[in-house]
């Protein structure tokens, strides 16, 4: 990492932002896309995360996790569906309702994934004080409200 003396520390965050989400999703999908998940992509693998590894979600509730529709949920689905990584069921009670549950293919993806950001975290926290972790978080989630407030103009 570069060090911050005599550099305008806005600039130097400014610079350090812009990089990371210029890359984060390049070397997520150099990270998670291997041999063994090659016909998926990153996406796919978020919403296997937003599936996850408890009792089967309906797909409005997947949708809503994803912020995106049901209609571009669908074809997502369609596509992860017809490669073994996703079941879907339609509701016993409600014929309407579609669940959507992770497959053997798909639970192997996930903790794949999984692995991927537990590595990501404890390389963040490596060498930092519990208070300087607070400190991070606290940050991390005022950029996230940030661009939630500016996503839901």
């Amino acid at each position: 990492m570069r060090t911050m003396e005599k550099q305008n520390p806005d600039a130097v965050l400014n610079e350090l932002l812009v990089t990371l989400f210029k890359n984060i999703m390049e070397i997520e999908e150099k990270y998670l896309i291997t041999p063994k998940f090659k016909d998926i992509s990153v996406n796919d693998m978020h919403i296997m995360e937003a599936v996850g590894l408890e009792e089967p979600k309906s797909m409005s509730t997947v949708a809503k996790l994803m912020s995106v529709t049901t209609g571009t949920l669908t074809k997502s689905m369609d596509g992860l569906s017809e490669k073994g990584y996703v079941d879907r069921e339609r509701g016993k009670k409600d014929k309407r309702v579609v669940f959507v549950s992770l497959t053997k293919k798909g639970r192997e993806a996930y903790v794949h994934h999984e692995s991927f950001h537990r590595n990501m975290i404890a390389r963040i926290k490596d060498g930092i004080s519990e208070q300087e972790t607070t400190v991070l978080v606290y940050a991390l989630a005022k950029l996230n409200d940030y661009f939630r407030e500016i996503y839901e103009k």
